[in-house]
């Protein structure tokens, strides 16, 4: 059977995927009881093992894992003695941020200028939206060849580690000859690309206390220790001049050695502002793909409107590092508690709490289902072939699987390319992508089912 009846099948299904992406942004679906109710979660959960059951999924059940959130999973038997192929994705987003400053609301989802846009339609509601499409061009097209497992995680954005631990306590669940993420993204629109490595994360979150109490700024300031200034040189103190991440006794000289990325290309995908210089040193994919890099991604402290000439008793702070292949997180977490803790500066009293952790992962793209996918992708994107590169992000269940199941291949793919800005206001996703990538996957189930008879 040609290729030809699969992209004319998916390209058929793209209203319906639309329609079914439109249901599935518009759950409020954050991970965060303190942002959203549990209740928004557990609709979405509903929902995608709905979907599940609605394509003949057997034993679809929710998961209720160690972190108070639910995964979805499925099984759809294939042929007798045909290999088994476990599809990842996850139904819970980031928050909207600053929902004013969308131009469309986050939680629906919106056309314009060619692209849907809501909070979750590439990161990764579009994912699983991908693998729906995908099992259905195969059934209306001779069947589906291989037996599916699909997990649709609930806390990944969080990084609480949920499905990992429930998969560890129940091992023989998740167990795939072939494992596809569906949770990274092409290096750029119409560039087929796997993902072949993944940098780490440690999430922490560092208070610090120097008062009883606020005072007031004139009659204490100058001599009383503030809190809020003692934070601000803490978290300098992560970051060398040029902005490189300097955590005492990591290591951030690793080189990559794969696709580059022009660094006139990286400031149009970041919308770096003109004038503005990038951080770091060495070439664009050393930093984002080889070294760590650290993040301050929230403090708590008085706004400015409403703000009192006070000095601040307490200062906390939340800090994402990323970890790449080659270095433990584990390890990094050490070091970046001691960095906290040894450089609070005015003997201010350090509290360090661990927030999340998850392990960096680097596949081999050398397996026999590699050259399967780069079949598919060569028949998806015409005149392109398949190329590879690093991905920044964080997807710490890969470790997990690749830990429990180390015969297991696992490829990396998704919707998640520089214009999808994921995790930022305005995320969107490409129509066109979700159909080449649902066309190259559906391709890729039928090569490699054929290339486990030989």
């Amino acid at each position: 059977m040609t290729a030809r009846p699969i992209s004319e099948t998916v390209a058929s299904l793209m209203p319906r995927a639309k329609a079914e992406l439109t249901e599935l942004v518009a759950f409020r679906s954050v991970a965060d009881p303190a942002q959203f109710p549990r209740s928004e979660c557990e609709a979405a959960a509903d929902w995608v093992a709905d979907a599940l059951r609605a394509e003949d999924f057997q034993d679809v059940a929710l998961l209720d894992t160690p972190d108070g959130t639910r995964s979805v999973y499925g099984f759809l038997p294939g042929p007798a003695g045909a290999p088994t192929v476990l599809l990842y994705a996850h139904y819970d987003v980031q928050p909207p941020l600053d929902e004013a400053a969308w131009l469309s609301p986050p939680f629906e989802l919106t056309e314009r200028d060619g692209r849907w846009f809501g909070r979750g339609a590439a990161d990764c509601k579009g994912g699983f939206i991908m693998h729906l499409l995908a099992l259905r061009a195969l059934k209306a097209n001779g069947g589906v060849p291989v037996s599916v497992k699909v997990i649709a995680e609930g806390s990944e954005e969080q990084g609480t580690g949920g499905l990992e631990q429930y998969a560890e306590a129940h091992p023989e669940l998740l167990a795939a000859d072939t494992i596809v993420i569906g949770d990274t993204g092409n290096f750029r629109v119409g560039l087929p690309t796997v993902t072949s490595t993944l940098r780490g994360m440690t999430m922490l979150r560092v208070q610090l206390n120097t008062l009883e109490g606020n005072l007031h700024s004139g009659q204490f300031g100058g001599a009383a220790p503030d809190a809020l200034a003692a934070m601000i040189q803490l978290l300098a103190s992560l970051r060398a001049e040029d902005g490189t991440t300097t955590v005492d006794g990591l290591a951030t000289d690793a080189e990559w050695d794969g696709l580059q990325y022009p660094e006139g290309e990286f400031r149009k995908d970041a919308k770096v502002l003109d004038g503005v210089e990038l951080i770091g040193t060495g070439s664009v994919a050393d930093r984002i793909w080889a070294r760590p890099a650290v993040t301050v991604i929230g403090i708590d402290c008085p706004p400015v409107v409403g703000a009192t000439p006070s000095l601040q008793a307490s200062a906390r702070a939340q800090i994402s590092l990323r970890v790449p292949p080659g270095q433990d997180a584990a390890e990094a977490t050490k070091l970046l508690t001691a960095h906290l803790e040894s450089h609070a500066p005015w003997g201010a009293r350090v509290s360090v709490e661990k927030v999340g952790q998850g392990q960096p992962f680097r596949a081999d793209i050398t397996s026999p289902a590699y050259t399967s996918m780069a079949e598919a992708m060569r028949v998806a994107y015409p005149g392109e072939e398949m190329q590879s590169s690093g991905m920044g992000g964080s997807i710490p269940l890969c470790n997990t699987l690749a830990g429990l199941y180390p015969q297991a291949e696992i490829l990396l793919i998704g919707l998640s390319e520089p214009e999808a800005q994921i995790h930022a206001v305005n995320e969107s996703v490409s129509p066109q992508e979700l159909e080449r990538l649902s066309v190259a996957e559906a391709l890729f189930l039928r090569n490699y089912a054929e290339s486990k008879k030989v």
